[in-house]
């Protein structure tokens, strides 16, 4: 406990070496002075909170926030001093915020903590003491040997010691982790691979050294050194002999493992870190106008304060008669003075900053991020996937992006590849009817009529059928004994594969007459045209995006030791010294321009003094503990040379559906595409004319195979010039990784400046963290755009990461992809119902939240202000402090709450199929400093109407009741409140377009819960109130025509100039967004349901009549049922779209 406490608070870090030496079964060396190594536990905690820490640490994380740190302080001065209101007022909103804010995320955190103790409590067996014993997950150290058993997962990473196959090899599947299906195969050493039983196991005597925990699935150094009699066996691990934690075991009966990383160090929880926190446009804009309203309440108290003191100056305002100083008052300090009335007048003001705006604003995120995954028309049904939410921060950031950058393989393709031709020894072939036939022949021709392979076709074939790392079901009986066709080829055998290229190379060479039927043990077998071969697998060098291709070392039935090499064909061919280099360059061209993806495919013989070279450098760089992957870099280099080229391959990846249309949308909507792929240029280029991307008429600018910082910075000038004399001309540009590389060094000004005048952009070549880069160049550019990234691959994290909106594509190579980004959907094509429709809304809908908040507390508080000249600043309040406290609560918050929920300015049908009504909300436009302004200076007027209207009202004749009795400050105060809550509602109704039967009720139902809960608050004489100030003043109130009269008369002088700019404004200078409110319905035009829509023919005064009508409940049912208006929702439903004569035409997307 002790030591937890100390690694908890920092100062015991649990390791201190680079690498961790693990006894295995915990024998530890008896001689010496042996200190063992401290590791974590076994528990996994995604939990936040403890019930010890819960209380300190969410109270310091709402703390940080500025709005609930600034309450805090004023509630504090509320306590400390004399203020004119109670620290209830401020105290109890804060309070409300604080304790839903804890509530929500205590909450979340117990259900993580609930997972957290199911995981940790589950079964699991060891060996200790020569059997084996059942414990809990929790309870597994370093070192111990666990058994698990087929489909179980496994509960900590290990290290595969023994399998119930002879081999010591077993079947993995990590669809959990990276949410690739298809089988691995993992393999224990030699030397512990013959210990199947647990008394054996028992008696093994091993140590492991291996690196520290790192989050990287695929990474791992380790070596084994394995005590037998007087020698000391040292074998090398790597990720083949690692069982990650989460993984499933399949189609093996059991194994065992020793733990080498357990709880929060194995790679799935070190993957589960949090992501760098992404802020959205709108909260960058929500803290400048918080900022601006706090320099507003600083200026009001400041000057209040002066103008208490300057007005304090004549003898006859400094102590009034009827309000003497004591003795106290008379000798305190002028500047103590000052500074409590400063704060009085801070604390009278201060509910000019919106406390509940953070709580609204979160709860809105929250709850709206649920119609993403409940939308239908972002499911996919062929593969039961629905839309996903990583984060709901960000959901108005969709209504913002400017840049689109997106992945090409598996995210505007399918990923679904189809062999369709290849070159081998310099000849093209294609695949017809299940055999190659070359080019210029057809299947009758004799020479296209053939039963035989000649021996370069059968060496391609076989470097296909062995040069991968497919797997075959091993449910699936043999092809073997299977039935043959007349051809003599096998029924077709399930393969499964990481990568759908090297699943279509296989599956076509079995087509062919060459099939890979499986291993067994450290062999592989082929069938060449019915024949079996078994050859011994030696050495596998594993892909890598540096290297870009992959090989296999293995020994022919005749003995030879060859090495089979496939990859990129700029990575093979400068290694090849022999073949039809030349031809097959010709024809790798040819297949990319038909936007086929290329393979080469190369082989080399080793003699025996040559492969004892290779086996004893390769034996060293893998036993190596440092400098690991650099040294078998070299290596691999050093034994991948020389090679005799056998050709390449052609292989087709389908363009999704609706690709071209979508990109065509992104277009109209203002936004540029950038397609970042690693493809080579030729087939990039043609897959992005065939998507859209391209067009046929664009003027394509290259920047490719530049080696030298001059040749590319005078290409750069040269496109630049380029731009500026076919300016009419739309232009593309193509670049390439080494070229970005070197214009990004020295030229990325000039780089930017071409790439901001070109329409379509697309990047070849391009490594991982190159996709990051580039996407961070734009990012960070002067203009600051919005950036949104599209992958599916695991290749795409850090593209998907770096830019401001983040989304994954389910596709075929992982969910890696998926899970680092903020939103997931199925296919490409769903991202223009999430911009579009979906952005469109969430944008609107917290613009208008936002700036409602702000309005409707400088309505509140601005009175509060001008009551202040009438009182000689004496701090008095204008509202009773619980309707000072439940004004935000209670009074307002419900109508903002669901009109953010669930408002829609236009049907989402039109919104799709006009993407140009994007353009409309982009940049931030709704926030911008001109409708802050508006509604900054609407709320001043509305506020100024409120305060002057009432006392120009009953200012001077106060006898406003039928007996003359006379109305007080608390009924004055009272009537501006009235009609300040009234006003504020009905302005959010005017904001309101998509009317529900929820709006109506949280509308009309706040008004009506104001009247109800002041007639009962003002109605009885409350015990524990210190004053009974609003005793019956409500009722009082209500009972004179006159306030009555006062109350219609200010709500109406209010609106009218808000209705007449909104009518005018649409009249006058309307949006593309407004043009498509107007909408066709049957045989009249309607509006989508506001009341300041107008239609076409109609007059404002009009539109202002059926305002009027639909305020006093007079809407016309024939009116209605002509629309096709529901009376219970008072929804549109029937929507069409009528073209401007200058405006794109609509997509159908």
């Amino acid at each position: 406990m002790l030591r937890w406490v100390r690694q908890q608070l920092g100062f015991d870090p649990p390791h201190q070496s680079d690498t961790r030496t693990i006894y295995i079964a915990n024998r530890f060396p008896q001689h010496g002075h042996y200190v063992p190594q401290k590791f974590a536990d076994n528990r996994i905690i995604s939990s936040k909170y403890t019930v010890w820490n819960f209380v300190p640490k969410n109270l310091f994380e709402q703390f940080r926030r500025v709005a609930n740190f600034y309450f805090l302080i004023i509630f504090l001065v509320q306590l400390m001093i004399d203020t004119p209101t109670s620290p209830i007022t401020s105290g109890l909103p804060l309070f409300f915020v604080i304790t839903v804010t804890a509530i929500k995320q205590g909450y979340e955190d117990w259900l993580r903590h609930k997972a957290d103790n199911e995981v940790n409590g589950a079964p699991v067996y060891v060996v200790r003491s020569g059997g084996l014993v059942k414990t809990r997950s929790k309870n597994i150290r370093v070192g111990d040997i666990v058994r698990v058993a087929k489909d179980e997962t496994f509960p900590a990473d290990l290290v595969l010691l023994s399998s119930d196959r002879v081999d010591g090899s077993c079947h993995v599947t990590t669809a959990s982790l990276d949410g690739e299906t298809n089988l691995k195969t993992h393999v224990a050493v030699p030397e512990t691979a013959v210990l199947q039983s647990v008394a054996n196991l028992d008696k093994l005597v091993a140590v492991i050294e291996c690196q520290q925990p790192e989050a990287d699935l695929y990474r791992f150094v380790g070596r084994i050194t394995v005590s037998q009699q007087t020698e000391e066996i040292v074998r090398p691990l790597g990720p083949e002999s690692l069982l990650l934690r989460g993984a499933r075991l399949k189609n093996t009966k059991e194994i065992f493992g020793v733990a080498v990383y357990t709880g929060m160090e194995t790679k799935m929880a070190l993957n589960y870190k949090s992501k760098s926190q992404k802020r959205s446009a709108v909260e960058k804009s929500m803290n400048s106008f918080l900022i601006i309203y706090l320099i507003i309440l600083l200026f009001e108290a400041i000057l209040s304060t002066i103008l208490k003191y300057a007005w304090q100056a004549e003898e006859k305002w400094d102590e009034p008669w009827y309000n003497g100083k004591t003795e106290h008052e008379r000798n305190s300090s002028k500047i103590l003075r000052f500074i409590s009335d400063f704060l009085a007048f801070l604390v009278l003001y201060n509910f000019i900053i919106p406390i509940s705006l953070y709580v609204t604003v979160e709860m809105q995120k929250f709850l709206g991020s649920f119609f993403i995954g409940w939308d239908l028309d972002l499911y996919h049904k062929e593969t039961n996937q629905r839309a996903q939410v990583n984060t709901s921060d960000l959901n108005e950031e969709l209504g913002q992006v400017e840049y689109v950058f997106t992945d090409k393989t598996g995210t505007l393709t399918e990923n679904e590849m189809q062999f369709r031709e290849c070159s081998i020894n310099g000849i093209k072939y294609q695949e017809v009817n299940g055999k190659l036939t070359p080019e210029g022949f057809s299947e009758d021709s004799p020479d296209g009529n053939r039963h035989s392979l000649m021996r370069e076709e059968e060496l391609f074939l076989k470097a296909v059928c062995l040069c991968h790392t497919v797997q075959i079901n091993a449910d699936q009986t043999d092809g073997a004994d299977g039935p043959w066709h007349a051809n003599g080829i096998a029924s077709p055998l399930e393969y499964y594969a990481s990568s759908p290229d090297e699943k279509a190379l296989v599956e076509a060479a079995s087509r062919v007459g060459v099939v890979f039927t499986g291993t067994s043990g450290d062999s592989m077998e082929v069938k060449s045209l019915g024949k079996p071969e078994r050859y011994k697998l030696l050495h596998v060098l594993e892909f890598d995006p540096n290297r870009r291709r992959m090989s296999v070392i293995v020994e022919s039935p005749s003995g030879e030791k060859l090495l089979f090499t496939k990859g990129a064909e700029s990575s093979i061919l400068p290694r090849s010294k022999s073949g039809e280099i030349d031809k097959t360059r010709i024809h790798v061209d040819e297949f990319a321009l038909k936007g086929l993806r290329t393979l080469c495919i190369a082989y080399r013989r080793f003699t025996p003094e040559e492969y004892q070279e290779i086996g004893k450098r390769l034996h060293e760089a893998r036993t190596a503990l440092q400098q690991r992957e650099e040294r078998l870099a070299d290596v691999f280099n050093f034994i991948e040379r020389d090679l005799e080229l056998l050709g390449a391959t052609g292989v087709e990846d389908k363009l999704q559906e609706k690709v071209q249309e979508t990109i065509e949308a992104l277009r109209v909507a203002g936004i540029k595409v950038w397609v970042l792929t690693g493809d080579k240029h030729e087939t990039a280029v043609s897959v992005s004319l065939s998507c859209g991307h391209f067009h046929r008429t664009m003027n394509i600018l290259e920047l490719v195979q530049h080696k030298s910082d001059s040749t590319c910075a005078e290409q750069l000038r040269q496109l630049a010039k380029r731009i500026k004399e076919d300016h009419v001309i739309q232009h593309g540009l193509v670049v390439d990784g080494t070229s970005l590389s070197l214009a990004l060094r020295e030229h990325e000004k000039l780089f930017m400046e071409v790439c901001k005048n070109c329409s379509a952009v697309l990047c070849c070549r391009m490594a991982p963290l190159q996709k990051a880069k580039v996407v961070r160049l734009l990012k960070t550019s002067p203009e600051k755009p919005i950036t949104l990234a599209i992958g599916d691959g695991a290749n795409d994290v850090s593209m998907i990461q770096e830019a401001h909106v983040g989304i994954g594509i389910m596709g075929k190579e992982g969910r890696q992809a998926v899970r680092n980004s903020d939103y997931a959907i199925a296919r490409f094509k769903f991202l223009s119902k999430l911009l579009f429709v979906h952005g469109h809304f969430y944008y609107i809908r917290i613009a208008t939240l936002v700036q409602y908040f702000f309005y409707k507390n400088v309505c509140f508080i601005t009175p509060q202000f001008l009551y202040q000249f009438f009182c000689l600043f004496s701090q008095q309040t204008l509202y009773d402090s619980v309707y000072l406290t439940l004004y935000n609560i209670c009074f307002t918050s419900l109508p903002v709450l669901i009109y953010s929920l669930f408002e829609q300015n236009v049907h989402p049908h039109v919104l799709q199929s006009k993407p140009v009504l994007y353009r409309d909300i982009s940049k931030n436009a709704h926030l911008g400093f001109k409708p802050f302004l508006y509604w900054t200076i609407l709320g001043f007027f509305h506020a100024f109407v409120f305060f002057y209207g009432s006392y120009l009202l009953m200012g001077e004749d106060t006898s406003l009741l039928g007996n003359g009795q006379m109305f007080g400050n608390w009924t004055f105060g009272t009537l501006v409140f009235t009609v300040m809550v009234i006003t504020v509602t009905m302005k959010m109704a005017l904001e309101t377009h998509f009317w529900t039967w929820i709006n109506h009720f949280v509308t009309w139902g706040s008004i009506v819960f104001y009247f109800i809960f002041s007639l009962f608050y003002g109605g009885i004489i409350w015990p524990f109130l210190h004053t009974q100030d609003m005793y019956f003043v409500f009722v009082q109130l209500l009972s004179s025509g006159s306030a009555w009269f006062a109350i219609i008369l200010i709500v109406v002088a209010c609106l009218f100039i808000d209705v007449l700019k909104k009518v005018l404004y649409r009249h006058l200078q309307p949006t593309s967004t407004e043009k498509a409110q107007l909408t066709e319905a049957g045989s009249g035009i309607n509006c989508l349901d506001s009341m300041c829509c107008f239609s076409d023919g109609e007059t404002a005064c009009t539109s202002v009549r059926r305002m009027l009508e639909r305020l006093m409940g007079r809407c016309s049912p024939t009116r209605v049922n002509r629309c096709g208006i529901s009376l219970n929702s008072l929804c549109c439903r029937r929507f069409s779209y009528k073209l401007e004569p200058d405006e794109p035409a609509a997509i159908d997307v």
